[in-house]
């Protein structure tokens, strides 16, 4: 026998990159990594402490084993703990390179062990899932349905006590895109394509002939919601990955910040003109702070997680550029599970509110409308987390209340900004409805049409922010270039900040 370190040695080298050149070399013409080196990108140098290493697929019927280590070393899963800018984390990797990333009956067992030992630690926990899904030529443990397989549950049971970010690149199908899915946020590089089911289970089930890259697109899966940010390559998504759990775990990291002067100006002098509001947040965040969130999804709702002070802030604004703003369905959903999402880890919200309201009509109707502005409502009202709120220029109805928690009163403060205007419902509907009759009295089209707008710029000034300041409805009118100084003393006094550590939903 030979020396035990030395085979060691052996063994541990049979599962690195350098031993397996040709894939190696394919991977990287593909303009793809490998597992392996995410890893090392990923994590500080020296920190990786691996689980499994050794282990190999359960083919031994199959194949002898030497074949088994040269064929799938660490059995195509790569797990372990490490830190990311000096903080602890988790981290596992379906490795491509081994069967096409998909998940054998070693991998699993790798997996729960390593799920259960982030339970313990609440750790930050990064996935890279590409893969193919189920492997069904291992041979070693009798399988009949595979139900009882303890990962999914043991992953999903993970929703609020660790942040877990999926990255995906490539082809994530199946078991893969599952846990993908599970995650609280997923990374995605515009190569990738996504599935709870590949081309084979497709075809199989009698639904057709598809190309991996027909069944998921990443352009389909941010639209409809499904990727939170989309990113070019897998170095890009390392990079976004370390900034994300760096905001997730809460740690501080100061750093300077733009002129706040800047914010006197970034309001259009027409209230109805739109314009994009994330240069406000990226203002009032520390500089190269901010990662915004699902942005081809609901655009009409801007989500993003960014810093003050060094202090993890997440932000919630509406975006005038799309539906003026107006609270939709999806809108509503996007913003009740990024609220989820922050509470559950202790991250502090600032609502930046300028919306006309809930959407209304028929069409808004037909998307259950009332029962998804009713989740933000619920998110808001159930926040253990600081909210503060500022109306930047329209807070009307129902919609800026469920932006605010619920009511004026519920943010630990809510202000606004001198132009301003606060009111039960839009102008011109408040004017209709209080003066409907009067109007409908004068028979001149064109006279009724002065009094209209004669009537609606008296509405206007009665709901200015001035006078909702003066009957303390709202805390404070500001001025703008204050608003960061201000979020930052209101977060400094509420000190330490707990999670609910309550499970956030998928969607």
């Amino acid at each position: 026998m030979s020396d035990p370190l030395e085979e060691l040695q052996r063994r541990r080298l049979v599962g690195e990159d350098a031993a397996r050149p040709e894939k190696v070399e394919k991977r990287h013409s593909q303009g793809g990594r490998t597992a392996r080196e995410n890893i090392a990108d990923l994590l500080d140098e020296g920190s990786f402490v691996e689980y499994g290493r050794l282990a190999t697929a359960a083919q031994e019927k199959r194949h002898d084993l030497e074949e088994l280590m040269r064929r799938s070393p660490a059995d195509g899963l790569i797990g372990g703990l490490g830190r990311i800018d000096g903080q602890p984390c988790a981290v596992l990797s379906y490795d491509y390179l081994v069967m096409a990333g998909t998940q054998g009956v070693r991998g699993h067992h790798k997996s729960d062990r390593l799920l259960g030992i982030i339970e313990k630690l609440k750790v930050p926990t990064v996935f890279f899932t590409e893969g193919g899904g189920g492997r069904p030529s291992d041979t070693d443990y009798p399988v009949v349905s595979a139900l009882d397989v303890r990962s999914f549950a043991l992953w999903a049971r993970l929703s609020g006590v660790a942040p877990r970010i999926a990255v995906v690149a490539g082809r994530c199908f199946a078991g893969n895109a599952v846990l993908a899915g599970s995650s609280d946020l997923i990374v995605a590089t515009r190569n990738s394509t996504m599935g709870v089911a590949g081309p084979a289970m497709i075809a199989g089930a009698g639904l057709g002939d598809h190309s991996a890259e027909e069944i998921g697109p990443i352009d389909m899966m941010a639209t409809a919601g499904v990727v939170d940010v989309v990113v070019e390559d897998e170095a890009d998504a390392v990079r976004v990955v370390k900034q994300l759990t760096g905001l997730l775990s809460g740690a501080p990291k100061q750093g300077p910040a733009a002129d706040q002067s800047a914010l006197r100006q970034v309001l259009p002098d027409r209230e109805k003109q739109a314009y994009d509001v994330r240069p406000i947040i990226t203002t009032l965040a520390d500089l190269e702070s901010v990662v915004f969130l699902r942005q081809g999804f609901a655009p009409e709702l801007v989500t993003a997680f960014g810093r003050i002070e060094g202090r993890s802030v997440g932000f919630l604004a509406n975006q005038t550029l799309h539906m003026a703003g107006s609270l939709t369905a999806d809108a509503s959903d996007k913003a009740a599970r990024f609220v989820q999402l922050c509470d559950a880890f202790g991250i502090p919200l600032v609502s930046l509110v300028d919306t006309p309201g809930i959407m209304a009509g028929p069409d808004a109707e037909r998307t259950g409308i009332i029962r998804h502005a009713s989740r933000l409502l619920v998110a808001t009202a159930r926040l253990v987390v600081p909210l503060i709120g500022v109306v930047l220029r329209r807070g009307y109805g129902l919609g800026a209340q469920a932006m605010l928690g619920g009511s004026t009163r519920e943010p630990l403060m809510t202000v606004a900004w001198p132009s301003a205007h606060m009111g039960p419902m839009g102008l011109e509907g408040a004017v209709r409805l209080a003066m409907g009759k009067e109007l409908d009295a004068i028979p001149d089209e064109e006279q009724r049409r002065v009094r209209t707008q004669e009537l609606t710029a008296a509405y206007r000034e009665h709901v200015t922010a001035f006078n909702a300041a003066r009957v303390f409805e709202i805390d404070d009118v500001i001025d703008p270039a204050e608003t960061r100084r201000l979020i930052a003393t209101i977060l400094g006094a509420a000190g330490d900040i707990v999670g609910s550590g309550r499970s956030v939903d998928t969607w």
